[in-house]
């Protein structure tokens, strides 16, 4: 997930996002919390976190997160990123950016994204709690099983 902005865009997140973290291994989130406590919730709720600040995150959540979270999970290079600049050229970027990832999950615009470029996976996951411009509040549920990505699929909530 990306781009939370709790309690400004919502007072929680989707019932469905939380039942999706309690049951992952591990869950990812691209930055743009805002408040802590979200950070507290997931934290507590998770059997695994790799998460980073995003634009809108203060001292006290550039404290406790970095800027890009790296991790290596089930043998796919994983990294976590808040922004990645416009969308023209983003995959040529990001690549060289990151050469020694074969995932990168990032957020910032609110609009889902799932392309491959050169070995790069790139995700964002949209917003669950904050569409913009978009049809339905988004977010990501995927399977890493030896090297490599799997089972990728764009969650969906209607705006009530």
């Amino acid at each position: 997930m990306s781009d939370t902005h709790l309690p400004r865009r919502a007072k929680d997140l989707p019932a469905p996002l939380w039942e999706a973290v309690e049951a992952a291994d591990l869950v990812v989130h691209a930055g743009d919390w805002v408040d802590v406590a979200t950070l507290d919730a997931l934290e507590s709720r998770s059997a695994r976190l790799l998460a980073c600040w995003g634009n809108n995150d203060g001292d006290d959540l550039r404290a406790r997160l970095p800027e890009v979270a790296r991790a290596t999970v089930e043998g796919v290079r994983v990294a976590v990123v808040h922004e990645t600049g416009q969308k023209q050229r983003r995959e040529e970027r990001m690549r060289a950016q990151y050469p020694d990832v074969d995932l990168l999950v990032f957020g910032h615009s609110h609009i889902p994204w799932d392309t491959e470029h050169d070995g790069l996976r790139l995700l964002n996951p949209g917003s669950p709690t904050d569409r913009r411009r978009q049809p339905d509040f988004t977010w990501m549920t995927l399977r890493l099983d030896a090297g490599r990505v799997r089972d990728v699929e764009l969650h969906r909530l209607s705006p009530r």
